[in-house]
C-alpha cells in the first residue's frame, strides 16, 4: 500500500535510468521520449557536460540561504537579462512560484499607481499554475472546483481576442496587467500571431498596463528562440520561466522590465530554496549547452521536420482537426477525445501526452535526432490512424 497522497492519475510504469531521448523502465524496456518531463528535461536525460557540472557543485555547494549573497544566482540573473533584454531577475523553484510572484508584483504595481484593487486580465483555457492564485489566475473550471472561494482580481477573456481586452479596458479602470502565454501548452498548445502580441504590447503601452508573459513552458529554446517572444518586436514587462530552464532541477524565474522594475523592494517578497548553488547551476549550464550546440536553430529544425510528416501521414485524415505548434512544441488536435492514445503509445515504447481532451502534444528534448523524430512519425502515425479509424 502507498502512502502518497492520492494526486495524480499515474501510469502503470516506473522509470530506472535515461540517456537522451531515451528512458528505460524497471524491466528494462525502452522507451522514446517525446514529453522531456513536461518540457522539463530540456538537454534529455544524464547529459554528460550537465551531470558533471552538477557533479562539481554538489562536492562544493548545494544550498544556502538567501540571507547571503550567492554567486552562481547572480551569474544566471546577469545571464538572463542579457538574453532577453529584461532588467530584474526572481530566482524561484517552480513556473507556478515564477507566475505568483508576477501576479504580486502587478499588484504592487498597481497600488503604487493608486488603484485600490488592481486587476489582471487572463485568458480562457490557460494554465498558470495550482497555488490559489495562480490556480484562479487558470482558466480551466476542472482544475478549479473544489478550491473555492477563488482569489479575486482577475479579468478573464477569450483567448486570441483584442476586441475583448481593448472592451474591458473601456469599462474597467483598475486593470493594471495583462497576463498571456504566447503558448498555451496545457490549452492544446494554441498560438498567438506575432501580431497580436505586438498591438497587445500597444495596447498596455496606452493604459500604463504591465505586459505578463507565461514562458514557463514555451521558453528557453522550444520554439527555436531563447523565448517565444522574440519571434516578435516586442519586450514584456514581465516574463516568467520555469520547467526547461534547469534541466530537471526545479528552478523558475520572474523577469521584469521597463515600468516593472524596481516595484519589489527587500522583504516584499521570497523564497527559501529560490537560486541556491545547485539550481542555479544547472540553469547556468543548460543555458551554456544550449548556446554552445546550436540547440534552437535544432529545435526549429527537428520542428519543421515532425509538422511536415504529420501533415503528409496525417493531412488526409477526416479526424485531424489541425497541426499547431512552434520548434519542439507541437500539437495534433483530434475530432474526438483522445486520451487513450497515451497508453497505446507507452505500448509501442513511445511517451506521448494529450491535453484539452482532443490534443495529442509532443514536447520532445531539444536534443531529439531526425532518427528519432522519424521514429516518432513512424509510431504515432499509425496510431492515431487506427485509432481514429
Amino acid at each position: 500500500m502507498s502512502h502518497l497522497m492520492n494526486t495524480y492519475a499515474r501510469l502503470p510504469i516506473a522509470f530506472e535510468r535515461g540517456e537522451g531521448a531515451w528512458l528505460w523502465d524497471t524491466d528494462g524496456k525502452r522507451y522514446l521520449d517525446a514529453l522531456s518531463g513536461i518540457a522539463v528535461n530540456t538537454l534529455g536525460h544524464a547529459h554528460p557536460r550537465l551531470t558533471t557540472a552538477l557533479s562539481t557543485q554538489l562536492n562544493k555547494l548545494m544550498h544556502v540561504s538567501n540571507v547571503y549573497q550567492i554567486p552562481e544566482q547572480e551569474q544566471l540573473a546577469n545571464r538572463l537579462a542579457a538574453l532577453s533584454g529584461m532588467d530584474e531577475v526572481f530566482i524561484c523553484n517552480s513556473g507556478c512560484e515564477a507566475n505568483e510572484a508576477a501576479i504580486k508584483l502587478a499588484r504592487m504595481y498597481g497600488h503604487n499607481k493608486g488603484v485600490e484593487t488592481p486587476h489582471i486580465i487572463v485568458m480562457e483555457k490557460a494554465f498558470h499554475g495550482r497555488t490559489l492564485a495562480t490556480l484562479s489566475a487558470t482558466g480551466n473550471r476542472k482544475v478549479q472546483a473544489g478550491f473555492e472561494p477563488l482569489v479575486k482580481g482577475f479579468v478573464r477573456v477569450p483567448y486570441d481576442d483584442l476586441d475583448a481586452i481593448r472592451q474591458v479596458a473601456q469599462h474597467n479602470p483598475e486593470v493594471v496587467a495583462v497576463l498571456v502565454e504566447p503558448i498555451q501548452g496545457e490549452g492544446g498548445i494554441r498560438t498567438l500571431d506575432i501580431h497580436y502580441l505586438e498591438q497587445l504590447r500597444q495596447i498596455c503601452d496606452q493604459n500604463g498596463w504591465l505586459l505578463m508573459l507565461d514562458e514557463v513552458q514555451c521558453g528557453i529554446g522550444r520554439t527555436g528562440k531563447w523565448f517565444a517572444f522574440q519571434h516578435t518586436g516586442i519586450l514584456p514587462d514581465v516574463m516568467t520561466l520555469a520547467k526547461g530552464l534547469g534541466s530537471g532541477v526545479p528552478i523558475g524565474a520572474c523577469l521584469a522590465a521597463g515600468k516593472a522594475t524596481g516595484t519589489f523592494k527587500p522583504g516584499n517578497h521570497g523564497s527559501t530554496f529560490g537560486g541556491n548553488p545547485l539550481a542555479t547551476t544547472a540553469a547556468l549550464a543548460t543555458l551554456d549547452i544550449v548556446e554552445h550546440d546550436q540547440l534552437m536553430a535544432h529545435a526549429t529544425a527537428i520542428g519543421d521536420f515532425l509538422l511536415a510528416g504529420f501533415k503528409q501521414r496525417l493531412g488526409g485524415n477526416p479526424g485531424l482537426v489541425a497541426l499547431r505548434g512552434q520548434g519542439l512544441m507541437l500539437g495534433i488536435e483530434l475530432s474526438k477525445p483522445c486520451g487513450e492514445l497515451v497508453k497505446l503509445a507507452l505500448a509501442r515504447g513511445l511517451l506521448i501526452n494529450v491535453t484539452a481532451d482532443s490534443v495529442v502534444r509532443l514536447l520532445p528534448p531539444l536534443i531529439f535526432t531526425e532518427a528519432e523524430a522519424q521514429q516518432l512519425l513512424d509510431t504515432l502515425c499509425p496510431l492515431i490512424t487506427e485509432f481514429m479509424s
